[in-house]
């Protein structure tokens, strides 16, 4: 509201689109409940990119009313209607263009394309009711709400409206001639572009892969896991010097512990907390999730009965247990039990030196002393004594065994028999259980059966049909998860042969999105190119529009660079954005440029008038867009990463878009239009063509006149 009143300076021009607004974010509303979708984090950031783009063509429609008003002296219902007929293909054309940037998202598969899809029909929804309401609403409201002016009347020239005014006019002045310069030297600033290309091409290569930034989500985990002979009584220990340690860490409200479960087993030698964290409101940045999990890990390490590591949780429920890799080392070659933990050994050594990863354990219990219990078969058999026999015996004593019912009181209770802990405490106890025979005799296990002590798996681990480690870590500060995958798959290749890998959870999704992302931007420009294409009957508008949206991908790239972002779901989110938004000033310039070109004007002069009549709506409607987007870049408290990520690049991107392409635009048409059209000659423009009966018709008319010079 601020940017549009700083820009129209009335009250009423500013409360047009104020009006509009909320309205299309009605129908967008509605559009969400009929899709079934939710208030959540995606559809609100889709909103938030929305709002810029309904704002967008109110602005276009008031702005241009505003002018003609102002300029003609026309009543508000003719300058409306003058106003309308200026700009309703644009608006059309900007409409089909947002959408179709839009639309290939909501097709994508698998996790990403659950989050890519409620961007696409938050954005699309909003869109569209967005064009409904400037080729209907808002020229309703400009048409009773506006008061009529005489012709002259320009913006104000005293007070802080005059000295914004004078100031803008200079800047239009010199941007006037700047596009001047530029349109005479087309051939030197394609050059530019092309280096700007390199440089967009060699940015992206070194711009780290992610999947989604880790958020403080209010509470973390913390794996308390003590070896693997360890009696319940030591880890009970160790759960209660972290217990401590909570209790006197600023940030933490609640701790629950669980013993004997965690995520990577269940014994008597693991334990699993769920920390919740105070309100964010209550937590400065020494108390945000990170601090919190980086100072636990940090000061428990000391204990020595057992290894705490404090965990945060995935961006996405059901993508793994933490945030970080989730990896599958396998055995493809079948080596054996033996080799793989050797290979997961290697493995851990090598990621402990790698400057890339930390915290990269394998998941799971280790290994633990076992029981083999060693049956001389043939005496069994001699005694009479199955295994089945067996079996049942030590089941029963070291476990336990319903027998029946029995009425108690008028209830009734059940009979469970279990050896009692006295003769369960050592493995010899085994031995003194007794074994009924075939004839009805008791037989002690010591007269056919020996103890012998081993060291063996506590768990067997399959992934897709081979015996597999599961390892997860993340990325040391500085680093991406991305750099993290780069680096695991790099370190797997130095394994002896018969070992391979696989990536699961976020990880996985990681990877996917990564392949599909180029593909996906190709797609949304297609379409936008078929688009324009059509709408136009033209090939070069579509490519001179086009041309602008490297520019506007580049300033996202260096905004995400700049902030230490990586190139993740929600950086792709702003680089189709950022396709629209790009395709949109570049058609409110070259739509003009080409009626006044249908009427005979100069291609010069045409460039030249629709840069400084369009200058004034693409600085207003850009500075909207990026203080619309402001409050997500310092964003804080809870999404404030995601929201960051997705404000950062989508505000560098438009930035770009409104000074590069209002630089760049003029250039490429000119450039585009020379190149393609058969009726340019030395800069100048003839009329239109026309269908090719009109051209018919164009060549009859000269040959008569040619004839009969009279006529």
């Amino acid at each position: 509201f601020i940017v549009m009143f700083l820009f129209l300076q009335n009250f009423r021009y500013t409360l047009i689109p104020t009006i509009v607004v909320p309205i299309a974010l009605l129908g967008t509303c509605i559009a969400l409940y009929m899709f079934g979708y939710s208030i959540n984090m995606l559809t609100m950031f889709g909103m938030v990119l929305a709002i810029g783009i309904l704002v967008d063509d109110a602005i276009v429609v008031v702005e241009n009313v505003e002018r003609i008003m102002s300029e003609e002296g026309l009543s508000p219902k003719e300058a409306t209607r003058k106003a309308m007929s200026q700009i309703t293909s644009a608006i059309i054309g900007i409409t089909l263009v947002l959408i179709a940037v839009f639309v290939p998202m909501a097709f994508f598969p698998g996790s990403v394309g659950i989050i890519y899809r409620q961007f696409s029909v938050t954005i699309v929804a909003a869109i569209s009711f967005s064009a409904l309401m400037a080729l209907s609403l808002t020229p309703a409201l400009c048409a009773t709400l506006l008061k009529p002016v005489k012709a002259g009347h320009g913006h104000a020239r005293t007070g802080v409206f005059g000295w914004f005014n004078k100031r803008l006019d200079r800047t239009r002045d010199g941007y006037s001639r700047v596009v001047g310069w530029s349109i005479q030297r087309t051939g030197r600033l394609l050059v530019l572009y092309a280096v700007l290309l390199g440089g967009l091409v060699v940015g992206f290569s070194r711009l780290p892969g992610g999947f989604l930034p880790v958020d403080d989500q209010g509470f973390i985990t913390v794996d308390v896991q003590t070896p693997s002979d360890s009696s319940f009584n030591r880890t009970q220990a160790a759960v209660e010097k972290v217990e401590q340690y909570l209790a006197k860490r600023s940030g933490i409200e609640d701790v629950t512990f669980l013993t004997g479960f965690s995520f990577l087993g269940q014994g008597q030698n693991t334990a699993q907390a769920f920390v919740t964290l105070k309100d964010w409101s209550e937590r400065g940045p020494q108390d945000s999730a990170a601090a919190i999990v980086a100072d636990i890990n940090n000061s428990l390490k000391s204990i020595k009965d057992a290894k705490v590591s404090a965990l945060q949780p995935p961006p996405i429920d059901n993508l793994g247990n933490s945030s970080g890799f989730s990896f599958r080392l396998q055995d493809r070659g079948q080596k054996g039990y033996t080799a793989l933990m050797q290979a997961k050994d290697q493995l851990l050594a090598a990621a402990k030196q790698s400057p890339v990863l930390q915290n990269v354990y394998a998941e799971g219990l280790p290994e633990a002393p076992q029981v083999q219990l060693v049956i001389d078969r043939e005496q069994a058999a001699a005694q009479g004594v199955t295994f089945a026999d067996i079996n049942s015996t030590i089941s029963t004593n070291l476990g336990s065994a319903y027998v029946n019912d029995f009425p108690n009181r008028g209830r009734m209770q059940r009979v469970i028999v279990q050896s009692d802990s006295v003769g369960r405490m050592h493995a010899q106890d085994i031995l003194s259980y007794n074994v009924k025979n075939s004839q009805g005799r008791l037989v002690p296990l010591s007269s056919f059966a020996t103890i012998k002590w081993m060291v063996g798996p506590t768990q067997i681990v399959g992934f897709n049909y081979y015996p597999s480690v599961r390892i997860s870590g993340e990325a040391k500060p500085g680093y991406t998860s991305g750099d993290a995958i780069a680096e695991m798959e790099k370190l797997t290749a130095k394994l002896p042969r018969g070992f391979g890998y696989e990536w699961t959870g976020q990880s996985l999704q990681e990877k996917l999105s990564g392949s599909q992302a180029p593909f996906l931007l190709a797609l949304s420009a297609l379409i936008v190119f078929l688009c324009l294409a059509a709408l136009y009957e033209s090939w070069t508008i579509p490519i001179a529009v086009l041309m602008t949206v490297p520019l506007g991908i580049l300033g996202a790239l260096v905004a995400a660079m700049s902030r230490g972002l990586s190139n993740d779901v929600y950086f792709t989110v702003a680089l189709i954005t950022i396709i629209g938004l790009a395709a949109k000033d570049a058609i409110l310039i070259i739509e003009f440029a080409k009626d006044l070109r249908a009427k005979g004007t100069p291609l010069m002069q045409a460039t030249m008038e629709a840069c400084q009549l369009r200058f004034r709506p693409i600085l207003m409607t850009g500075l909207a867009f990026v203080c619309g987007v402001l409050p997500m870049v310092i964003a804080n408290g809870a999404g404030a990463k995601s929201q960051q990520a997705l404000g950062t690049t989508v505000m560098g991107g438009m930035i770009a878009v409104v000074v590069l392409a209002l630089l760049m635009v003029p250039v490429f048409f000119v450039a585009v239009t020379k190149l393609f059209s058969r009726n340019e000659r030395d800069g100048e423009a003839s009329p239109a063509k026309g269908s090719k009966l009109e051209r018919v018709m164009n060549l009859f008319r000269r040959d008569r006149s040619a004839q009969n010079p009279a006529g």
